[in-house]
């Protein structure tokens, strides 16, 4: 019985039935951001939504069953874990009042599809190795928007108070350039002045102390050159290594599984040779008694 249940449990059907009903559910919470939808449609989403609640507790129930007599074993993976987290936070005591954390909780939901796809795990893994890279990298960041923040508030504050009238302002103003995004005219705000480019119309009002920077580019190319082009990359390279680590980590642990079984092939083939041989002898056994009786 045990045995059925964890064939079915890990069989192709199986999976695409749950993909299927975690899909379900992420189509039912994008549905609920729609006001004519949902409310029109309330009855039928609220059932559709018990039903998918129970396939999830379901699903969780016979994977603790395919563990038996060991069900603590399926906490042993860190997606069984967050599977579970899931299917709890469904059954909260969250009361009607707080409609967005219920909202919350039911998107959670969409994260099931993570454990549903191997290729998506290995990607969400790795992300996760390399937050200790990516950490030094963020404090390599966070310096050097600093420096360029407090050098642009120097520079450009009176120039400029919208994006660089406090240190705040202009690391905000050198997010948004590292994006690539308008970093064009922060730069001819400098060079020609806010009182001939950028502040027009309602916006002119802020511009009190007009002034010309012609060496500005300098201090934007820079900081494009350092951080969209050196530190991005970094990033990428640190994701990169730790994709290929995740990656090579995989192809390990499936070596190991294929070492364990093909020890356990070579054990049973072992035993049944020696099963073999003693049923040979019984019959010889047999045969002699079967002779002597004669």
């Amino acid at each position: 019985m045990i045995d059925r249940i964890g064939r079915t449990v890990d069989s192709n059907a199986f999976q695409i039935f749950v993909i299927a009903a975690i899909i379900i559910a992420g189509i039912l919470v994008g549905l609920d951001t729609v006001p004519e939808i949902s409310q029109k449609y309330a009855g039928l989403m609220y059932v559709l939504d018990r039903i998918i609640i129970w396939i999830f507790v379901g699903e969780l129930l016979l994977k603790l069953v395919a563990q038996w007599p060991k069900p603590w074993r399926y906490f042993s993976d860190g997606w069984n874990i967050l599977d579970f987290a899931i299917v709890v936070a469904c059954f909260l005591p969250i009361d009607s009042n707080y409609v967005l954390l219920v909202r919350m909780v039911r998107l959670l939901r969409v994260l099931k599809l993570v454990r549903a796809f191997p290729k998506l795990q290995l990607l969400v893994s790795a992300l996760l190795n390399s937050l200790p890279s990516m950490g030094y990298v963020a404090v390599l960041m966070f310096l050097l928007f600093y420096i360029y923040g407090v050098a642009g508030t120097f520079m450009f504050g009176k120039n400029d108070p919208l994006h660089f009238g406090s240190l705040v302002a202009s690391m905000l103003s050198l997010f948004q350039m590292v994006t690539l995004e308008g970093w064009i005219e922060l730069m001819n705000i400098q060079v020609y002045g806010c009182d001939r480019f950028g502040y027009d119309d309602a916006l002119a009002v802020f511009c009190q102390h007009p002034s010309t920077s012609p060496m500005s580019p300098v201090f934007f190319v820079t900081f494009i050159m350092l951080g969209a082009m050196i530190v991005i990359n970094l990033l990428v390279g640190v994701m990169i290594t730790s994709l290929e680590e995740a990656h090579q980590e995989q192809i390990e642990t499936e070596k190991a599984t294929l070492a364990i079984l093909q020890k356990t092939e070579t054990n049973l083939e072992d035993k049944l040779e020696e099963l073999h041989t003693q049923l040979n002898q019984v019959q010889i056994t047999l045969e002699g008694i079967r002779q002597k009786s004669r």
